[in-house]
This record gives structure tokens, sequence and C-alpha cells, in this order.
């Protein structure tokens, strides 16, 4: 579940690098105009990714011995 997370946390900051670098939008590209739905969608998933990865912050995650 943590390289999901991850995954699409990375996807997501792809894209915003892109929009912030080059004002392009890879998602509204890729599935944009006729997929609209699919766009929001996506930018959905993200955000909650996001969220659920804050989690990450305050778990503890050290093997014990």
């Amino acid at each position: 579940m943590k390289k999901f997370i991850l995954i699409l946390l990375i996807i997501g900051g792809i894209n915003w690098g892109l929009v912030g670098f080059f004002n392009y939008n890879l998602v509204s590209a890729v599935f944009g105009g006729s997929l609209l739905i699919i766009s929001r969608i996506i930018y959905a998933v993200v955000g909650l990714a996001a969220l659920y990865a804050i989690s990450f912050l305050f778990r503890d995650n050290r093997q014990h011995a």
C-alpha cells in the first residue's frame, strides 16, 4: 500500500513540477478534453494519497531487533 501511495505522490509531484517549470499539465494533456471526469478522478486520488501520506510522519517504522 505504501508503494502505491508513493507512486501516486511521485506522479502528482512530477505533474506539479511540469506545471511550475513549463506550464504543462501532463494529466490534462493525457486525459483532458473528452475525458475530463478521468482527470478529476486522478486529481482526487492523488489528493487522497497525499492526505493518507501525512500519517507516515507519525508512524514509528523502526525495526526492533
